[in-house]
């Protein structure tokens, strides 16, 4: 059986994996009166539901997720529920599940609310077609070091007790610089977690930053395995339509890996678009997000680069944060979808 073919088999068990979840039983761990279990009884008839609209908007048939080249090469992926607890182990697979049926790969941000261990048991438990892009949480001052260390501690107890070959990278930090890191501090949690991981058997795991283009300098580019940008040209200082700002992305990841990459790779690690609020002049609207999704994938599916959408579910979590900041998720906050992914491959 050919790789293409073995990768559409799991995604489609992916979308069954999706249904079987929310139709049946209530997931381990999880009690009959909570609201979990409330989403498992509406699942079978509520024609909005996770199961219908995932299934419905694999490609337009019932069961059939897209194919290997349609599908989204990544989505962020945070586990918050709108209260700002944590998602259970069960929870987490539901909805790996769905992004499975529409990404290849995800990407994480830390280790809190036992993440990377979840979204491990998930993949592997229910052979979900998905690689794993780790991350570990970077802040400034004293408390954000010995998170560092914390987290590091966890993401190696994770990947020694579960399947260390679903892990494809690892992030220390997302925008670290950006809120206020120093790049040789910086540089120094890197060097730290790439020295303890090949303490552990672990040094085939690239380890790198996250930030946005214009905070990276030589220092830093040496220090990365992978250079792993942020290009979110919704929070630009004008617009010129979706197809430019779709465009601006292609072409700031381009003149950064001109300027910086020497035969690295170049990934983006955010890019998206919000359905609601206010981002300086742009209109964010559900029918504008889903037109910057069409605009961006068309032209970056003409590239070699990896990318994560930024992101799987809308962050309501944030409570007190603008409105712009909560609706970037391609599903709502309930995991349902927000538009039929299968329009994105329009071109």
């Amino acid at each position: 059986m050919s790789r293409t073919v073995r990768f559409a088999v799991r995604a489609a068990a992916a979308v069954l994996v999706a249904c079987q979840l929310l139709a049946s039983a209530v997931p381990v761990g999880t009690a009959s009166g909570s609201a979990w279990a409330k989403v498992d009884r509406r699942a079978a008839t509520a024609p909005d539901s996770l199961v219908a609209r995932v299934v419905a908007y694999s490609d337009g048939s019932s069961h059939s997720p897209p194919p290997p080249q349609k599908r989204l090469w990544g989505l962020t992926y945070t586990p918050y529920n709108s209260d700002g607890s944590c998602a259970s182990l069960g929870e987490t697979t539901s909805q790996l599940a769905a992004v499975a049926g529409v990404a290849d790969n995800i990407r994480l941000y830390s280790t809190d609310c036992s993440q990377l261990a979840h979204a491990m048991q998930a993949v592997s438990n229910s052979n979900l077609p998905l690689g794993i892009y780790a991350g570990i949480w970077v802040a400034p001052g004293a408390a954000g070091a010995a998170r560092v260390n914390s987290e590091l501690d966890e993401f190696v107890a994770a990947a020694k007790t579960y399947d260390r070959g679903l892990i494809r990278g690892l992030s220390v930090g997302n925008e670290a610089i950006l809120n206020g890191v120093g790049v040789d501090q910086l540089i120094g949690y890197i060097q730290q977690v790439r020295t303890r991981l090949h303490a552990e058997g672990l040094s085939n795991i690239p380890v790198y930053t996250t930030d946005i283009d214009t905070s990276f300098t030589p220092a830093l580019v040496e220090a990365c395995d992978v250079l792993q940008i942020n290009l979110q040209s919704v929070f630009g200082s004008y617009y010129a339509g979706i197809s430019a700002s779709a465009q601006e992305v292609i072409s700031r990841a381009n003149a950064f890996k001109s300027k910086f990459a020497g035969g690295k790779k170049v990934r983006i690690g955010e890019v998206g678009w919000s359905s609601a609020g206010v981002a300086g002049p742009y209109p964010l609207t559900l029918d504008n997000q889903k037109s910057f999704a069409r605009a961006f994938k068309c032209l970056v599916d003409k590239t070699d680069y990896e990318y994560f959408f930024f992101e799987a579910k809308d962050a309501t979590w944030k409570k007190g944060q603008p409105l712009c900041e909560q609706n970037f998720g391609v599903f709502n906050a309930g995991f349902t979808p927000k538009f039929d992914f299968g329009l994105l491959n329009s071109c």
